[in-house]
């Protein structure tokens, strides 16, 4: 009976699938915002151009949107004029992407400040514990490594991308390239 309201569940909501399986610390597809836009602005679809951060038509979940694309697209100090624009810079996600650019722009002191605070705040947030644990490890602290990896597994990121880009660090000795 329960297979049966399964399938008919997965019928009648084709996105219902896509959904389960989506693995929400996977690297975005680029946008306008990577492929278009310059100087830490923003694709807004409302108006078809490239805004700034601060543009009344985004809301933070856009901005934040914006920051990933703009991290995983290499434009780390892009990243950072689009994160200083997020209202609540206490969120664990603007945490994490603070301290992935600021890695990313060789600054690993600020960025273990940042990961700790993601991670105080959201002790779940498996996306901060990769990238965190891929700074760890390049900095020479296998063990470490090992225990954020762990730590994304007990956490329910098996299958992630979290999960596979840290265990990746650890096994080839190279960061994922992003």
């Amino acid at each position: 009976m329960k297979h049966m309201l399964l399938s008919a569940l997965l019928i009648a909501l084709p996105g219902f699938a896509t959904a389960v399986g989506s693995d929400e610390t996977a690297p975005p597809k680029p946008t306008e915002t990577s492929t278009t836009c310059t100087k830490g602005t923003v694709w807004d679809d409302k108006t078809k151009s490239c805004v700034a951060p601060s543009h009344s038509s985004l809301d933070d979940n856009a901005r934040y949107r914006a920051v990933r694309e703009l991290a995983y697209a290499d434009r780390p100090a892009d990243a950072q004029v689009v994160l200083a624009a997020i209202t609540d810079q206490n969120d664990d996600r603007v945490q994490t992407y603070w301290a992935f650019t600021w890695r990313k722009l060789g600054r690993g002191d600020l960025a273990m400040v940042h990961y700790d605070r993601a991670l105080a705040t959201n002790p779940d947030n498996i996306l901060a514990r990769s990238y965190f644990g891929q700074a760890l490890f390049l900095a020479g602290r296998r063990d470490a490594a090992l225990a954020q990896l762990a730590e994304i597994r007990a956490r329910g990121g098996v299958g992630t991308w979290a999960e596979a880009a840290l265990d990746s660090t650890i096994t080839t000795g190279r960061a994922a390239n992003y």
